[in-house]
């Protein structure tokens, strides 16, 4: 059961080097996600004098989160693991796969990484708003909230199935790909009606730097909800316990 397998850890780790390397490669990798997905919507905004969102807009959002994730879950999984998501770390804790403690560093690197990313992109840019996540009009809060908790449901199950599971074989090889393309698939789908963020700190760095609040809870509950989800299905059903790797894993 995953529940038996949560571990609080040490406060040691937060000294550990290997714990800060992890949470550094953390910080890189959403730095490099979140600069590349958000710089992409700053871009068409300028090229489109902040007109409407169109068809190719969205495709165009899609294509540069899922090369993005590709790069940055690619470059952090022998470090880290290449989470670059804190509904994954959510996951990863509740299937016993990461620490309490370390999953509280990532958290705050994810976060991080972030916010640095957006102002970058602010001061890069001459100033241009990083436009924080929010609602279409014809989208209420309960709409949002089941499709954050459906398109992260299938993120995290993807990162389970592909990077997680031990029984994996091979198939690990391609999990930074098919994790990058299940978030560019779901901002297809999602993309028109919440923004598809599934991801908290994809959502917190534009939200502070614009300082723009409106229904930014929805973008934790969901994923949260929807990791959790994913998490413990894969866990019970999927993954034998005899076969469960130690704690802390950073193999994923």
């Amino acid at each position: 059961m995953p529940i038996s397998q949560i571990a609080f850890g040490s406060p040691a780790e937060f000294g550990q080097a290997d714990t800060l390397k992890a949470a550094l490669a953390e910080f890189i990798s959403v730095l490099i996600f979140v600069f590349a997905g958000e710089g992409s919507g700053m871009a068409f905004n300028k090229l489109t004098d902040d007109g409407s969102t169109t068809p190719a807009g969205l495709v165009a959002a899609a294509l540069a989160h899922a090369f993005a994730l590709f790069v940055a879950v690619a470059i952090g999984a022998n470090i880290s693991g290449g989470h670059v998501n804190p509904a994954v770390t959510f996951g990863a804790f509740l299937g016993g796969h990461i620490t309490l403690i370390r999953g509280i560093l990532y958290w705050i690197a994810q976060l991080l990484g972030s916010v640095v990313a957006c102002l970058l992109l602010k001061f890069s840019t001459g100033g241009l708003t990083t436009s924080a996540f929010s609602l279409s009009s014809d989208v209420t809060v309960w709409n949002a909230v089941v499709f954050e908790i459906v398109m992260t449901f299938g993120l995290v199950y993807t990162v389970y199935a592909t990077a997680v599971d031990p029984k994996k074989g091979n198939i690990g090889i391609i999990a930074p790909i098919a994790i990058g393309f299940i978030v560019g698939a779901n901002i297809l789908v999602g993309g028109a009606f919440d923004g598809a963020s599934m991801n908290p700190a994809v959502s917190f760095g534009p939200a502070v730097v614009s300082w723009s609040w409106d229904n930014h809870w929805v973008y934790w509950v969901g994923p949260l909800i929807g990791s959790g989800i994913a998490a413990l299905i894969y866990e019970l059903i999927f993954i034998s316990p005899n076969t469960h790797e130690p704690l802390p894993s950073t193999d994923f």
